[in-house]
């Protein structure tokens, strides 16, 4: 299967999701957008495209950060849905995914940074992928906004301090504001890169210290994201 990823921030890294990615012998290809690469012309050069996430938002302009063009990535996107791809948007990338069908993206009701619970909703628990997971089960967090909701996405799973944090917006479509895919490199990253925003949250609810964010155990969320790739692999190897 050929993977193609685009990155906003090279601490904004793939961590587990090359792990696997790897393991499976699958091709990977990159966009990294922050050394100014361009964005694959059309979608016939990958398989499944995943869309990682970054400090920008869809609302940011190309002024404000002059290698993210919002509009060209979910053009991408838009392309990549109609070629009837595997789609996973994480984080930042979820909220285009939304964009890319219409849906705004929205401020979430609260900063989360740290690792978390989330819990599945009754559409979770009925998914195709997400019925084999537990109810309840921690995973990371960076964020400060959400993905928009489609009349067809439903809500696969929430968190006490965001209430969108899984959205299916399609069998193949899916946005992850969590993030599975946080490894102990990957978040030393986000933690060098970061570290103003764990000093103006740390009074906040849902904002955890370096200290806990290096403490915590990954790789039961990295299990569960490779349960979710597997599928997604099935997905598109079936539709191709």
């Amino acid at each position: 299967m050929k993977i193609h990823i685009v990155m906003h921030e090279s601490f904004e890294a793939p961590g587990a999701i090359e792990t696997w990615a790897t393991s499976k012998k699958h091709t990977i290809t990159y966009t990294r957008l922050y050394d100014r690469d361009r964005l694959p012309s059309n979608a016939d050069e990958f398989d499944f495209l995943i869309v990682m996430g970054g400090p920008q938002s869809p609302a940011t302009s190309v002024k404000e950060c002059p290698y993210f063009d919002a509009n060209k990535e979910i053009s991408l996107i838009k392309k990549a849905i109609e070629k009837g791809k595997v789609v996973l948007g994480i984080c930042l990338g979820a909220q285009l995914l939304g964009e890319a069908l219409g849906a705004k993206f929205e401020h979430s009701p609260n900063k989360e940074i740290g690792v978390y619970d989330i819990w599945l909703s009754e559409a979770g628990k009925q998914d195709p992928i997400f019925s084999t997971f537990f109810e309840r089960f921690p995973v990371g967090h960076w964020h400060g906004d959400m993905p928009g909701l489609t009349q067809d996405s439903k809500i696969l799973a929430a968190s006490k301090g965001c209430p969108r944090q899984i959205v299916r917006y399609g069998p193949a479509l899916y946005g992850f504001q969590c993030h599975f895919e946080f490894t102990p490199i990957s978040i030393e990253g986000m933690i060098a890169n970061c570290s103003g925003e764990l000093e103006s949250g740390k009074s906040m609810p849902y904002v955890q210290t370096a200290d806990e964010l290096r403490k915590s155990n990954y790789t039961a969320m990295n299990q569960l994201l490779f349960r979710f790739l597997d599928r997604m692999q099935e997905i598109s190897e079936k539709a191709h």
